[in-house]
């Protein structure tokens, strides 16, 4: 085995990446502080070719030197668009058909690995999905929990009971993929 050369490894530029199939899911950023957290959920995003990234109430936004630290310029390919609040994102996706899930520990939530996206979208006509990713310290608004369609759970075994909003990301965006992306 042999590691492959940057150069050797098939990239998509950032104009064909624009022009590209996207899985249909949005991934909404809840106040995130972190500029390096939000620097990597873009860059998973363009992992997956995630159609957008929503960037809510405090949220930065780019051009930010600390978010390009991590992005890697993935902020240039994956479109995204800022909403003074988490709600108002809720609300334009809501009438664009798109199932809202919060990403938090509910009562009645449901396991990440048990969504069944066939069962949500059944013969109705869904847009998308949104995937919601709370604050570092507070998690989700309960007032933007209240408007989501469900709450999807990362199951979790050990002592802590919650994980870092881009390793939350990257594992919810990786499950999407495995149910969304037909290859």
């Amino acid at each position: 085995m042999r590691k492959l050369k940057t150069i050797e490894i098939e990239r998509l530029s950032v104009e064909e990446f624009h022009e590209s199939r996207k899985m249909p899911l949005v991934v909404v950023l809840d106040d995130v502080r972190s500029l390096h957290n939000v620097g990597s959920v873009f860059r998973t995003a363009d992992a997956f070719a995630v159609s957008a990234v929503y960037l809510c109430g405090i949220t930065a936004q780019p051009p930010m030197p600390e978010i390009h630290k991590t992005a890697l310029g993935a902020e240039d390919s994956v479109e995204w668009r800022y909403f003074k609040t988490t709600q108002e994102a809720v609300n334009h996706l809501q009438e664009k058909d798109f199932f809202v899930y919060a990403i938090e520990q509910c009562e009645g939530s449901t396991l990440l690995h048990d969504l069944d996206v066939g069962a949500v979208v059944g013969d109705t006509s869904v847009g998308g999905f949104a995937v919601i990713m709370g604050n570092e310290v507070k998690g989700v608004k309960q007032e933007v929990i209240d408007m989501c369609d469900g709450c999807l759970e990362i199951p979790q075994y050990g002592t802590k009971h919650s994980l870092n909003v881009s390793v939350t990301a990257g594992i919810v965006m990786w499950e999407f993929a495995q149910k969304l992306i037909i290859e």
